[in-house]
């Protein structure tokens, strides 16, 4: 039966047509897409960067996974990465120390290239050139006693060795039948080393029969 249009709808229950009002389920009243009782804030797309993705992976997930056993390599790597370069800077350091009069005691070479020249022609001298030759050859023991104690030191030349190539240069070649092939027949110029470093190469001539 229809409702009289002028008649007021009791308590709200009907329409102006005359049809009951149903009330809407307050759950299906809200919006589509969003979680029961879902803070708004949470719809906030988060951005993380892979350095702090990792790092809160590394932090939550067990020892077991691959993740964290990429990150424990990872930093093992650069632990040892750093080790590697604390050894050499120190091997560099320690080598510029021993070495650090390299270049001055090279310098101070030909001093006594000209000393070992000057005894090396001592025949027939006077008496007054022979004491000459006595005091030249002090200065020389007393120079090369000076710098041996900064680690220089003349390496072995001497005529009937056999050839090094690693501490003597030949310079020459001579035949000399009381010696042996490849031996050491003449020293032209003395060669030192430097704490064990070869400094310079003895200068030889080499016997060849």
């Amino acid at each position: 039966m229809a409702k009289n249009k002028n008649e007021v709808p009791i308590n709200g229950l009907y329409d102006e047509d005359g049809r009951i009002f149903e009330e809407q389920d307050p759950e299906e009243q809200a919006p589509k897409g969003r979680a029961e009782n879902e803070p708004a804030e949470e719809q906030a797309e988060v951005s993380l960067s892979k350095e702090e993705l990792a790092a809160l992976c590394k932090e939550s997930v067990c020892p077991e996974c691959d993740v964290f056993k990429e990150a424990e390599a990872t930093r093992l790597r650069a632990l040892a990465d750093s080790e590697n370069v604390k050894k050499r800077l120190f091997r560099e350091a320690e080598e510029l120390r021993k070495y650090a009069g390299e270049s001055v005691l090279a310098d101070l070479l030909p001093v006594l290239d000209n000393l070992d020249l000057a005894l090396a022609h001592t025949d027939n001298l006077s008496p007054e050139c022979k004491n000459f030759v006595v005091g030249v050859d002090m200065t020389r023991k007393l120079f090369l006693g000076a710098v041996k104690t900064h680690g220089l030191e003349a390496v072995q030349a001497e005529v009937g060795i056999d050839f090094d190539p690693e501490i003597h240069e030949a310079v020459g070649t001579v035949e000399e039948p009381s010696l042996s092939d490849n031996q050491v027949a003449q020293v032209i110029q003395n060669g030192y080393r430097l704490k064990g470093r070869l400094l310079r190469p003895a200068k030889v001539m080499v016997n060849k029969v």
